[in-house]
């Protein structure tokens, strides 16, 4: 199954413009504090302070209902979601168990607006060589996982995080599940292994769909209970 999604072509997946393979660079705004001209220790540390509060979204999964198909060991999927600061942490990772593939679904507890990746994999032969992004289809499997995704990607060797991938941030400005499929690897072996996927973005709580519905009912109300309702629903929203 390692072929599928080849088809794609490198239109928007491996394409440069981004520049994902260079934002391990001095950039990314981090010279706006007047000491931009130096690249010595501190810098490198506020650069690492900078993307480290950026790569968060681990924080906004609801874990309860995420889940990781073919994990060889059960569980192991989650534990790859973490602070970057911890993103070289080698005895936390997850390794696909009857073949290449690994489909992770991430459910958030409110909307993201997704803006980056770091996929952090194991050695080259094991190390993911795409992947497949879907954006708000819960549950899916391996069949389902054969539809076209909203981006293709293709993933390099990283050991260390270094490389960011840039989604299409128009089609995914409003996901409150992602999907990641990572159909195959670099050296055709029946193993992938991760260690730390990062996920960047803006993150907005999910609305308070009660409240309106509330709102609804009480104006379809008699008018003699119309007030009293709407007294009610005035003192949840404030």
């Amino acid at each position: 199954m390692s072929d599928h999604g080849h088809s794609h072509g490198g239109g928007h997946g491996h394409s440069h413009d981004g520049g994902h393979g260079h934002t391990h660079s001095h950039g990314g705004g981090t010279g706006g504090g007047g000491h931009g001209h130096s690249h010595g220790p501190s810098d490198a540390s506020d650069a690492e302070n900078i993307r480290g509060q950026e790569f968060n979204l681990h924080l906004r999964i609801d874990m309860d209902s995420f889940t990781c198909l073919n994990e060889e060991e059960e569980g192991s999927g989650k534990t790859v979601f973490r602070s970057y600061e911890d993103r070289l942490d080698r005895t936390k990772f997850v390794v696909s168990d009857v073949d290449e593939e690994l489909l992770f679904n991430i459910p958030f507890t409110g909307v993201v607006k997704l803006k980056g990746l770091l996929i952090i994999g194991g050695e080259r032969e094991t190390h993911p060589n795409k992947m497949r992004l879907f954006k708000n289809r819960p549950n899916m499997d391996f069949e389902d996982a054969g539809a076209a995704p909203d981006q293709e990607i293709d993933v390099h060797v990283d050991q260390e995080g270094f490389i960011e991938y840039k989604p299409i941030v128009a089609r995914f400005n409003d996901v409150s599940h992602l999907s990641i499929h990572f159909p195959s690897n670099h050296g055709n072996s029946e193993k992938t292994e991760i260690y730390y996927i990062g996920l960047k973005g803006e993150y907005a709580e999910a609305r308070r769909h009660e409240v309106t519905i509330t709102a609804y009912e009480a104006r379809a109300n008699p008018a003699d209970h119309k007030t009293n309702a709407l007294n009610q629903v005035n003192q949840m929203i404030s």
